[in-house]
């Protein structure tokens, strides 16, 4: 779980939202919140996220479909909702987490998060990936 440390020290180090290493290899980092990061990610290096490591601060159910979908292989969250650690399970990837909560909120931590709603009854990570990537971050 080499990669995964790496990932995980980079994110809290650097103050990073994401980060994403692969055979000890940065191979991708942002700081932009919600899931455009992550589907940046998807979008430019495609195949090769297969076997990478993820740290990530915020993770959702529609992160963990687009995890699946990337085919990482390992993921760590700050904070993981309970429907993403299912995904995790269910796919067998390997996931750490400091906090579980029970979905993921909005930027005005009332209701639900809009991709954590549409995320919700979505089981194919397939068809995860292509609703997700013609939504925009609030």
């Amino acid at each position: 779980m080499k990669d995964l440390e790496i990932a995980k020290k980079r994110l809290n180090e650097k103050n990073l939202t994401l980060s994403i290493v692969k055979n000890a290899e940065v191979i991708f980092e942002t700081a932009s919140h919600g899931i455009s990061g992550f589907l940046e990610a998807v979008e430019k290096l495609g195949g090769k996220l297969e076997g990478a490591s993820v740290a990530d601060r915020v993770v959702g159910k529609a992160i963990a479909l687009l995890c699946v979908y990337a085919r990482v292989k390992a993921i760590y969250a700050t904070t993981l909702s309970k429907n993403a650690k299912v995904t995790f399970e269910k796919h067998a990837v390997y996931h750490e987490w400091c906090n579980l909560v029970e979905s993921i909120l909005d930027v005005d931590k009332v209701g639900m998060c809009p991709f954590e709603k549409l995320a919700k009854e979505i089981l194919n990570p397939i068809e995860g990936y292509e609703k997700l990537k013609l939504c925009k971050t609030p």
